[in-house]
């Protein structure tokens, strides 16, 4: 018998439960993205008469766009802020800070008084421009961490589909924001809503932000990033290092999300606003009277005609909608593995610019029409949305990823989504009251996205724990 030898102890470093990996991607996404669309509906429903009350209604609800738009100009200043902490002491902390960031930010525009409160009407608006701009430095950081989150803890061959769990927090956040809203609508007069009501989305996200933040405090570091403290390897200047070494990701990843960007913000924004306008001025001389603010001459010559269903209606028909576009999330994660990231979405943004071509015989088909352009919509969203949780992670080295991915992503969001809304409104606008406009502006868009992708290579394949700059 041999002799006794002292058996080395082997330390096995923590890891994360591949479901608390799930959760803590999941609910974070969930919480921020929830905010997010409690703002952009509020934006459409109550806050152009609250806060602009002494503009027409064009102006109105040109003014709260724009202030819809300040979040996606602070998302690429929140993706060098975030990312420089995420690349240099890790993912927890800094997914720590931007859910905080976002939920205080949301619950104070929750208590904010509106320019109807005497001595408010510059301070409402000036207050919630400032909050608005916190919420998109929040998640100008957030997003990229719960994607980096996911998928650098993800087993071999499965990024695309831990990479979809972060994606699916958008319909969920959209699904319960705007449910609330409907719920709140139901339950409460115009005036009660008007009054008070809108103010429980923004105050009831505090209970959703406590508990995220219970799963995200027990998470540990990825194996991946805690390779490159390991290494030596982390980036003094993150950002600096991936404007130098990593260019071209990051303007081919800016381009990628074009279209999923403008995708989705016609789909929920602008087709809300579209579809809840009067059909004829008659209607929108009537819904104005019934506000107490007359249509001016300037108003009645800029009016241009929507669908006229009700608000209530609408969102009904957008929850449905989103339910694809949560299903079609979890579905493009196992096509990603199979066929390629790149591939797929080829395919994917080539139906995209045929949709928008298809948007006026949609729009045109009454009840039956606008339901197949959501569903179809929300389709093509979830197709193209859910494989970016890993495919801009996947274009950038381990110690500039949280930076690099975080920077495309929300550059992205100001060629498409901050001007998106603004832009769909005066195309319609100018179109006389036609969606045509709109669909070619999509259309436009899909092909630039169309480019890009056939300019860049596959990921599916690379190495993705013993990759730096």
């Amino acid at each position: 018998m041999s002799s006794p030898q002292q058996a080395e102890s082997v330390v096995i470093p923590p890891a994360n439960s591949r479901g608390r990996v799930i959760v803590a991607s999941l609910i974070g996404t969930t919480i921020e993205f929830y905010d997010f669309y409690v703002y952009a509906t509020a934006a459409v429903l109550v806050f152009p008469a609250l806060f602009f009350p002494n503009a027409d209604a064009a102006t109105q609800l040109l003014s709260s766009f724009a202030i819809f738009g300040v979040a996606f100009v602070a998302r690429p200043l929140g993706s060098i802020v975030f990312g420089h902490f995420g690349d240099k002491i890790g993912r927890k902390g800094t997914l720590v800070a931007s859910l905080l960031t976002m939920g205080i930010a949301t619950f104070l525009i929750g208590c904010l008084p509106t320019a109807l409160v005497p001595g408010w009407t510059f301070w409402a608006p000036a207050l919630l421009v400032v909050f608005r701009f916190a919420q998109g430095l929040a998640l100008g950081g957030e997003w990229s961490g719960a994607a980096l989150l996911a998928t650098e803890n993800a087993p071999a061959g499965k990024r695309a589909i831990y990479g979809t769990f972060p994606q699916l927090g958008a319909p969920i956040g959209f699904i319960l924001a705007n449910a609330l809203f409907l719920a709140l609508s139901f339950g409460l007069t115009t005036a009660q809503f008007s009054a008070w009501g809108w103010r429980i989305p923004f105050l009831l996200s505090s209970v959703m932000v406590i508990i995220g933040l219970y799963v995200r405090l027990k998470l540990v570091e990825t194996p991946a990033f805690q390779k490159v403290i390991d290494q030596g390897e982390v980036s003094k200047l993150p950002v600096g290092r991936v404007f130098k070494t990593s260019w071209r990701p990051l303007i081919l990843g800016t381009f990628v999300m074009l279209a999923t960007y403008v995708l989705f913000y016609l789909m929920t924004t602008f087709t809300l606003s579209y579809g809840t306008a009067p059909a004829t001025l008659a209607a929108a001389k009537a819904k104005a009277v019934a506000a107490g603010k007359p249509m001016t001459e300037a108003a009645i010559d800029s009016w241009v005609a929507g669908l006229g269903y009700t608000r209530n209606e609408f969102l009904i028909m957008l929850i449905v909608g989103v339910v694809f576009f949560g299903i079609f999330t979890l579905v493009s994660g196992p096509l990603a593995e199979k066929y390629g990231r790149r591939k797929m979405l080829l395919w994917v943004t080539g139906a995209i610019t045929a949709f928008g071509l298809a948007f006026v015989p949609l729009f045109g088909g009454g009840i039956v029409g606008v339901m197949a352009l959501l569903i179809i919509g929300f389709t093509l969203m979830g197709l193209t949305f859910g494989p970016m949780g890993a495919l801009l992670p996947e274009m950038f080295p381990t110690n500039v990823r949280y930076t690099g991915s975080a920077i495309s992503y929300n550059m992205s969001s100001i060629l498409g989504a901050a001007v998106a809304p603004f832009i769909a409104v005066a195309l319609w606008q100018a179109a006389g009251g036609s969606p045509v406009l709109v669909g070619v502006y999509l259309s436009s868009m899909a092909v630039l996205t169309l480019i890009a992708l056939f300019l860049m290579k596959e990921t599916r394949d690379l190495d993705y724990n013993a990759n730096v700059s």
